[in-house]
């Protein structure tokens, strides 16, 4: 747990590093534009985006009543965790995954398709749940709203550079090169993204780590881990944006797997095989 706290304390610093970077080629003005513009963005993301994500996903909120089985899981895993019931709710899908969202534990909610509730058995849900409070407690969408508004400044600073060489460099403050602006034009984007969903994956790690903690317990977790990769191989969402594939615990769009450093989440082998070293 302690390995992946430092992992994204190391990979936040590694971006606020080159943001530093990027910013000796500009002056004060031009990344303080762009600073501006991605925070205002950013903070409408962090407050609003649950509700945005929940809508997208035609999610229905829930009652005990309703939904006993997963109202019931919900509020012995949150006992657990110490942390306020957050809001149930259900995605019209067949296609099995959950996922967690909301700000804070006092503003979270999870929702679960309704294949996942049909998949997996007691012990296998309550893993995957305690999964997605393990997110709200670790206060990952507060981390990943960081780590995007960094790498947002990077990218726009990035398309500055763009135009900066096109037009021979930031010549009024004597210190911009072509090349120099090159560089950031190019690669610090594709670097920004890759350390960026490198902390996603971190997050997926110890949010897979503290819930199999939670319940002392390992095996529910990965037994589901399993059944929902190869259920969605051939079962992928068929409504959403890849951009919000990060909240789910397994990746609900893609049949197959691209080169880790692009992904969202880590190899399904490594989170079990993580899992089944864990010492409960």
């Amino acid at each position: 747990m302690i390995i992946n706290q430092i992992k994204t304390v190391l990979f936040l610093g590694i971006l606020t590093a080159i943001l530093l970077f990027i910013g000796s080629f500009f002056g004060k003005g031009g990344l303080t534009i762009a600073f501006i513009f991605v925070v205002l963005m950013n903070f409408f993301t962090y407050f609003f985006s649950d509700k945005i994500v929940l809508k997208m996903y035609r999610a229905k909120q829930v009652s005990k009543t309703e939904s006993p089985k997963l109202y019931s899981i919900v509020e012995d895993v949150i006992k657990k965790a110490n942390i306020p019931m957050p809001k149930v709710y259900i995605i019209p899908s067949n296609s099995p995954n959950m996922f967690a969202t909301g700000r804070n534990p006092k503003h979270a909610a999870v929702a679960a398709t309704q294949g996942i509730l049909e998949l997996l058995n007691k012990d296998e849900l309550e893993g995957v749940i305690a999964h997605e409070i393990s997110h709200i407690k670790n206060r990952d969408i507060l981390i990943s709203t960081i780590a995007a508004t960094i790498a947002g400044v990077i990218s726009y600073a990035a398309s500055m550079a763009q135009w900066g060489a096109m037009f021979g460099g930031n010549r009024e403050e004597g210190r911009g090169n072509i090349l120099g602006l090159l560089v950031i034009a190019i690669l610090t984007p594709i670097l920004a993204t890759i350390i960026r969903l490198a902390i996603s994956r971190s997050r997926e790690y110890l949010a897979d780590e503290s819930g199999a903690k939670l319940l002392k317990n390992s095996k529910g977790l990965s037994s589901a881990l399993a059944k929902l990769h190869n259920n969605v191989k051939h079962n992928p969402l068929q409504f959403g944006s890849e951009a919000t594939s990060h909240l789910f615990i397994v990746n609900p769009f893609k049949a197959k797997s691209f080169l880790n450093l692009f992904s969202t989440h880590p190899n399904i082998i490594d989170r079990i095989k993580k899992l089944e070293e864990l010492k409960l």
